[in-house]
């Protein structure tokens, strides 16, 4: 084969260029302390690094944002529930302490206003809020547990009202005590064989305590499992129909029942006790749905279970919201006087049954999902409230029975021992007596009972406790998990990516002294022709 200078020099300069590119190369990984530049320098490298950017990214993601925000998301629960643990305990020790029947009213009343306190702070703990996300509120974040001072200033300029559904079903009939002793007010008995204590009265009632007070007094609706449904207008007109609005047929057990508005409980019950109302007595005020003993026989059975419909647009400062709890629609004063729906919440415990629960997942993992919240109907029950409401009932009945007490002593004293006047007012007393006895005695009930409810609540609260730190331990373990997936991913990635600097750097040694050796090789051989030959 003819070998010519031109060929030397194109071999030569083709040689040096290749050389100059490697060069290039290993200069280009000493910088960029990585193996590639562009895909096509490796693309098997370059694929793999895809993926391991890719897994470094989305575990980053999880380990460093996700479980960082689900951790303190559990936090906040945890302490929040930690301080409704306290409450209930304090709530518990009064109650202990108020059981004593021979408390005084002034005594009772200032242990309640310390048990109110705490009624207040156990609500008020609801409220906590994550970064402005309220940690209870299910997936409403921007609601409150309980309305606020700033929502109450709200209401003011623009009203609310809501149309509540709330289901309660026969193991939720609670019983009352009512004593009346009115005969003590009534004219002189003057036969011999009746006396003023045997017209005190002491019965037991029932009743549907619904979860608030302060309802509208316009209607209620009551709807049993069958979905017949008994509703009292605002005219107090009671009507019976079945689900279809059609009137249920002659002989249908509800087209015997009667439901009759009072403004009081006291009307309530007493109409109940002496028999004047033989249906149901509806209390607006204190939310009370009042029977006597033969109602709650002839017309209730285990397992009954009843929907009521009722409306409340008197809120107050701490009274608990009830979107987070019924299905409910709300209705808004637009500025006219013209109420229009604004929202409609469902029920939790139905949205629960079709998989719609307000429960708050957060992604931690590939495929893997931890609740960070605890809702507000597992914790915040109204049964703590509206004890409270109870016991003020308890405060003001035995007000009431001091009051008149005084009162007879106080008239006593006006007249002589031996006086027929004197003597009534001793038999009235006497009377009197007996109902405070009696009162006392409900009262003293009504505590005892109230500690074992207090020990249910917290029994409640420590379930979502176990709950939320059953949660923060599975989050503990997921967490270093995914800082050892971190860890791995990120070293894959610089085995995959990074390079050898030992090894680069004599590379690169190795071609510049290369490249050097070409260059003077070259130039040496394009010095000499062919005719230096001949």
């Amino acid at each position: 084969m003819r070998m010519t200078n031109k060929i030397m020099r194109n071999n030569s300069i083709y040689n040096i260029n290749q050389n100059k590119i490697l060069q290039d190369q290993l200069t280009n990984q000493m910088t960029s302390q990585s193996k590639i530049v562009r895909p096509s320098d490796d693309p098997v490298v370059a694929i793999r690094a895809l993926r391991l950017r890719n897994n470094v990214t989305t575990v980053t993601q999880y380990n460093e944002k996700n479980a960082e925000d689900a951790k303190q998301w559990l936090k906040l629960t945890a302490d929040a529930l930690l301080t409704i643990n306290s409450v209930l305990d304090g709530l518990y020790e009064q109650a202990e302490t108020s059981a004593n029947k021979y408390q005084t009213s002034d005594g009772l009343k200032i242990l309640l206003e310390q048990m109110d306190s705490l009624t207040k702070e156990f609500y008020a703990s609801g409220n906590v809020d994550y970064a402005g996300r309220f940690i209870f509120s299910g997936y409403r974040t921007d609601t409150p547990v309980t309305f606020t001072s700033e929502d109450i200033r709200e209401m003011e300029k623009h009203p609310r009202s809501f149309e509540i559904e709330e289901k309660l079903n026969y193991k939720q009939i609670s019983t009352i005590n009512y004593t009346n002793y009115d005969v003590v007010d009534g004219p002189i008995l003057t036969s011999d064989t009746t006396s003023y204590e045997q017209g005190v009265t002491n019965k037991d009632l029932y009743r549907f305590r619904l979860s608030y007070e302060a309802l509208d007094a316009d209607s209620i609706q009551i709807q049993d499992k069958d979905g017949n449904i008994l509703k009292m207008d605002a005219q107090g007109n009671t009507t019976c129909t079945d689900k279809d609005g059609n009137p249920l047929p002659a002989g249908h057990p509800l087209n015997d029942i009667t439901i009759t508005q009072y403004q009081n409980p006291e009307a309530a019950y007493k109409a109940v006790a002496d028999g004047s109302c033989t249906g149901i007595a509806f209390c607006p005020s204190s939310g009370e749905l009042v029977f006597g003993q033969d109602f709650y026989k002839n017309n209730l059975k285990e397992g009954d279970e009843f929907t009521f419909t009722y409306n409340k647009s008197s809120w107050v400062d701490g009274d608990v919201n009830p979107v987070h709890y019924f299905k409910c629609t709300e209705t808004k004063d637009i500025g006219d006087g013209t109420m229009t729906d604004v929202r409609k919440t469902a029920y939790n415990t139905r949205e629960k049954q079709e998989g719609k629960d307000q429960d708050i997942y957060y992604d931690v993992g590939f495929n893997q999902q931890i609740q960070v919240n605890s809702r507000a109907d597992e914790v915040f029950t109204h049964d703590v409230g509206r004890d409270m409401d109870d016991f003020k009932h308890c405060l003001k009945e035995l007000q009431g029975i001091e009051t008149k007490k005084k009162e007879i002593e106080d008239k006593m004293k006006e007249f002589p021992e031996d006086s027929a006047e004197y003597k009534d007012y001793d038999r009235r007393l006497k009377a009197v007596s007996k109902a405070e006895d009696y009162i006392r005695e409900n009262i003293h009930q009504k505590f005892e009972n109230q500690i074992t409810k207090y020990q249910q609540y917290q029994d409640d609260t420590r379930v979502a406790m176990t709950n939320n730190a059953t949660r923060q331990s599975r989050l503990d373990l997921i967490s270093t998990r995914l800082t050892n997936q971190q860890a791995t991913f990120k070293e894959l990635q610089t085995d995959n990516e990074g390079i050898d600097v030992t090894e680069v750097a004599v590379e690169l040694t190795s071609s510049e002294m290369t490249y050097s050796a070409a260059l003077m090789a070259t130039s040496k051989i394009m010095q000499t022709s062919l005719m230096n030959y001949i």
